[in-house]
């Protein structure tokens, strides 16, 4: 089999990144809406998303940008190990598990009601829940 047989695929590192890059921001996006939805479901039903350092509450609309931001960010980084892991998709998992469970940290640091605490683990947990899988078969490709 010759490099001019049609039958043989190579890609090139911009098709490896569309591959990944696109469902990857679809992910974000939809990782996005389903943190928001369930934060604003969080605070119809009562829930004081209220941090007590500012005496604000966190807005929607900060769900919504955090979850897609740090899921770009997740993006990035599942570009930087597909380019330098032999086993991409298992190095992904094992790195987002590592930093979903760092990420659940937080919460419980800054002096907020217990309901407030779990709304911001479980809004963690959701966008991983979301993203990791998806990525890890992109990558797995």
């Amino acid at each position: 089999m010759t490099s001019t047989d049609p039958t043989v695929h190579l890609s090139t590192p911009r098709q490896q990144r569309s591959r990944l890059f696109l469902p990857g921001l679809a992910a974000a996006a939809a990782a996005a809406v389903a943190v928001t939805a369930f934060a604003a479901i969080a605070m119809a039903v009562g829930v004081d998303l209220e941090l007590p350092d500012g005496g604000e509450s966190i807005p929607l609309l900060g769900f919504t940008q955090l979850t897609f931001t740090f899921s770009v960010v997740g993006i990035l980084v599942a570009l930087a190990i597909r380019r330098w892991a032999s086993q991409p998709a298992r190095i992904w998992v094992r790195t987002a598990v590592a930093l979903t469970a760092l990420s659940l940290v937080p919460p419980f640091l800054v002096d907020a009601n217990l309901a407030t605490e779990c709304t911001l683990v479980l809004a963690h947990l959701i966008a991983a829940a979301v993203v990791i899988p998806i990525i890890a078969r992109r990558l797995a490709i």
